[in-house]
């Protein structure tokens, strides 16, 4: 049998039970389809060590209450937590357990089989999230099998990995939270470096993410011009909340007696090829650092702020050395490799002529070619926040405002 509703939302993240409230609000009939829990990713594909990057302040989705410690750093473990109170508090109507195997679109209606039942609906919203499946390189199946292989969804901790040495492969901000947490456990730590950001913790008095949010940079609309790949293939910077969120980098990392070389390229048998540009990335990552500090010097001139100033902010990292060339896992003592090397987007579900030639959702600020279909809670969307947890409830309201305009203009005409 074939339900029927206003919207069907793919997803119970944060994007899509941010969304479910809009549509609420505007007394929107609809239903969200969930593989799992409510937030099933941040229940089942983070380890119990890792603590949000952005303070409390950020990590709050529309109606909820301030945070008691805005400046703090919670658990995933607890913002998953979270998102099943948001969704219980806000009558979310979510199908869990309801894996989605098709949507398609015929007679005015999209229509949704899924492993409990097929639904039919005027609208939809694809809010199955950015981080879906781990991008690891097709290399990769070149390693020998005695070399464990983990993408981040996989790894659960230190202590869980086999014996042996540890090569974390990526440099954003989950691959330097992992191999800081590595390194702690007492493993021998080899740190692969490709593109990445060198970010301040904190600067002039304030947390970064305080900054830009004041300096209007975080809700800045979508470049112009910037093609989907490249806004999508951005790296994260480098920040990390544990600790209280103290300052990590590859020089910290490098201190704590992790060994950087440069990013990973190829593999034949238990040599892994690398690149030897590492200097020049991190005085890329070092530019990239510096347009940050500008954007806030910047704002803090504009706006008149008294604001210490932080000649320390400005300092370049310690020189790093190139490195060589090839990495032998075996000789090195290297067990596992660990993919911190970003995700992708797949749709294998989806049959609509909505996805460009990587396989990329095609969308003008979450609007699909397809008209009824929308997207949320992909990064750059609508601003450079649209993917933060706090970003994605003013992009939730934009996108319910279409829907409801969408199912309310049939019954004007109709009445």
């Amino acid at each position: 049998m074939q339900r029927h509703t206003g919207a069907i939302i793919i997803g119970a993240g944060q994007a899509g039970l941010a969304l479910s409230r809009s549509l609420t609000l505007r007394g929107v009939e609809h239903v969200l389809l969930e593989r799992g829990r409510p937030g099933e990713r941040w229940h089942s594909e983070r380890w119990p060590g890792l603590r949000l990057l952005t303070p409390d302040w950020m990590n709050r989705l529309p109606g909820m209450a301030p945070p008691k410690a805005p400046s703090g750093f919670m658990h995933a473990t607890a913002f998953a937590a979270t998102l099943d109170a948001y969704a219980q508090r806000h009558a979310a109507p979510v199908e869990t357990g309801c894996e989605v195997t098709s949507l398609s679109h015929d007679d005015g209606c999209f229509r949704v089989a899924t492993s409990r039942g097929d639904w039919s609906a005027p609208a939809a919203v694809i809010a199955s999230g950015a981080c879906d499946q781990a991008a690891v390189p097709a290399w990769a199946t070149e390693l020998p099998a005695d070399i464990e292989q983990l993408a981040t969804t996989r790894y659960r901790g230190a202590e869980g990995l086999d014996p042996g040495g540890v090569l974390v492969v990526g440099a954003s901000a989950t691959g330097v939270q992992i191999a800081a947490e590595v390194r702690a456990s007492g493993r021998k730590t080899v740190l692969a470096v490709g593109r990445h950001v060198r970010s301040p913790r904190r600067y002039r008095g304030k947390d970064v993410f305080e900054w830009l949010e004041l300096a209007g940079f975080l809700s800045d609309p979508r470049p112009f011009g910037v093609s989907a790949e490249k806004l999508m293939s951005l790296p994260s910077m480098q920040l990390t909340g544990s600790s209280g969120g103290r300052a990590i980098g590859l020089a910290t990392l490098a201190e704590a007696g992790i060994r950087v070389v440069g990013r990973a390229l190829d593999a034949a048998g238990h040599s892994i090829r690398l690149g030897t540009d590492l200097p020049d990335e991190i005085i890329r990552a070092e530019a990239r650092r510096q347009t940050l500090l500008r954007v806030i010097d910047h704002h803090v001139a504009l706006a008149g702020l008294r604001a210490p100033e932080d000649p320390g902010a400005w300092a370049p990292p310690a020189p790093i050395p190139a490195g060589p060339a090839r990495l032998d896992l075996r000789a090195d003592g290297i067990r596992t490799v660990i993919w911190a090397t970003g995700f992708r987007r797949r749709y294998p579900w989806l049959h609509l002529p909505v996805l460009d030639a990587r396989g990329e959702l095609i969308t003008d600020g979450g609007v699909t070619p397809v008209p009824g279909l929308f997207a949320l809670g992909l990064p750059y969307m609508r601003h450079r926040s649209s993917a933060f947890i706090h970003g994605v409830g003013r992009d939730a309201d934009a996108i319910a405002a279409r829907i409801h305009a969408q199912i309310a203009l049939p019954r004007h005409l109709a009445a």
